[in-house]
């Protein structure tokens, strides 16, 4: 009877374990990247950031007169932790993109910027200037470029980018990585395109979401993170308990078949 019970709890170790690793499997990221050797991958799914209604702009333009050229000029909020600091006292100032697809500058008046990349508006620029300054450097940025990243993460905010060419890998590492819980196979990006709403997921164990069109971010993109089993076996105490009483009854179920059968 003896080596029964030991057989059975025997038994009961492997299957918790074989549980563990299974659990372990899901954890690492790329699992299908050869790490035995350099990997190289021709980059053909980025394509630049398209100006959109609503999208805010930060124009600098220097030229030999910065005196007469700064009319232009932005002030930009300082950015604290990712987080854009935005308040009626230290409000985000820029150029606004109408319903239309326009901004109004001064002495050019209203430009139909939606459509363009923020680098073809600087060249039109450019050259519209050149009527008013001589050798004018115009540099614009997004500076309303954020995301949001939510769910089982560490650090889970709306996150302004300073880059135009920014990855779901980096918006994540701003956030501080998933936690050992969440489930790297079901990321979802929720995106609004064309008047739609798409919700897209995302596998993080694949490598080839490197290759993915939705690995570089747009504007306004929201990440979503979700939490396994475990993350609720965490924090809700009923659940604990219950798994408990399963455990202990199906321990219980085994000794009392082994008494069972030996008698």
């Amino acid at each position: 009877m003896k080596q029964k019970i030991l057989y059975f709890v025997f038994i009961l170790s492997i299957i918790i374990s074989s549980s563990s690793c299974s659990t372990y499997k899901n954890v690492p990221y790329f699992q299908d990247l050869d790490h035995s050797k350099i990997t190289e991958n021709q980059v053909e799914n980025y394509s630049p950031l398209i100006i959109k209604p609503a999208d805010i702009l930060g124009i600098n333009v220097n030229s030999r007169n910065p005196e007469s050229s700064a009319v232009f000029n932005y002030n930009l909020n300082r950015v604290n932790g990712g987080s854009m600091d935005s308040s009626p006292e230290n409000p985000i100032t820029g150029y606004m993109v109408d319903d239309k697809g326009d901004i109004h500058l001064p002495l050019i008046g209203n430009l139909k910027v939606a459509g363009l990349t923020t680098s073809q508006l600087s060249v039109k620029l450019d050259q519209m200037l050149l009527t008013y300054y001589k050798d004018p450097v115009v540099n614009i940025r997004l500076i309303n470029f954020k995301v949001s990243v939510f769910g089982d993460v560490l650090r889970p905010n709306v996150y302004t980018l300073q880059s135009e060419r920014t990855t779901i890998t980096e918006a994540l590492t701003l956030a501080g990585d998933l936690n050992i819980t969440a489930k790297r196979t079901n990321i979802i990006l929720i995106r609004e395109q064309d008047g739609k709403r798409m919700f897209i997921p995302i596998d993080l164990t694949s490598k080839t979401i490197f290759d993915s069109p939705y690995y570089y971010l747009r504007n306004n993109d929201e990440i979503y993170v979700q939490a396994d089993r475990v993350k609720y076996s965490q924090v809700d105490s009923r659940f604990q308990v219950a798994s408990l009483i399963v455990a202990a009854l199906s321990v219980l179920a085994i000794v009392f078949t082994a008494v069972h059968n030996h008698n």
